[in-house]
């Protein structure tokens, strides 16, 4: 079992930056894929990054590439996403999300855990 609780999220103008974190419980996150994916109002949740259990291997969604960076710490439970040059299009509520496979997963079907979700929204 894994619980996950995200923070970090708020409210910023276009171009800023933001970092959202996820802190996990359970002694067993290093096996775990960790994702992180959003959802819009009135559309359906999609992936936006995620990271294998060693980190060793990230994938991104392609409309986040060379903005928003993936990592985690296994030694904190902690699984981060930074966030650059946020645009209007990136309000969401975000969710922190656990896959046992261990591989980067990209798909919401894949995914065990999911976090309660942390506003995302930015002002033009």
């Amino acid at each position: 079992q894994v619980q996950l609780v995200e923070s970090g999220g708020g409210l910023v103008q276009a171009g800023a930056s933001l970092r959202l974190s996820c802190a996990a419980s359970g002694r067993t996150f290093s096996s775990y894929a960790m994702g992180w994916f959003r959802q819009a109002p009135g559309k359906e949740r999609e992936f936006v990054a995620g990271i294998s259990w060693s980190g060793g291997s990230t994938d991104y969604a392609d409309s986040v590439k060379g903005r928003f960076t993936i990592s985690r710490d296994n030694a904190k439970n902690t699984v981060s996403l930074q966030m650059n040059s946020l645009k209007p299009e990136d309000t969401a509520v975000y969710y922190c999300a656990a896959a046992l496979s261990g591989k980067v997963v990209v798909t919401t079907f894949e995914i065990d855990y999911w976090g309660q979700g942390t506003q995302v929204t930015v002002s033009s």
